[in-house]
């Protein structure tokens, strides 16, 4: 998942602990979709992001 998909460049998050927190948020998304199967990781997010019930399922918490 590149920068651009995520709006790393963007993104005023620079102090504290949210710099780390926003990573760890990343890697859950890149860790979610890889063992779903999903072969291009941003287009696989932008789905999700428009549909948090695609999330839900994905996680296995709710039925399709």
């Amino acid at each position: 998942m590149s920068d651009v998909t995520c709006g790393e460049d963007a993104s005023q998050v620079r102090t504290g602990h949210s710099p780390r927190a926003m990573a760890t948020l990343r890697n859950l998304a890149t860790g979610i979709h890889k063992p779903a199967g999903a072969g291009n990781i941003a287009a696989a997010c932008d789905s999700h992001c428009r549909d948090t019930t695609h999330t839900l399922t994905t996680l296995g918490l709710i039925q399709a």
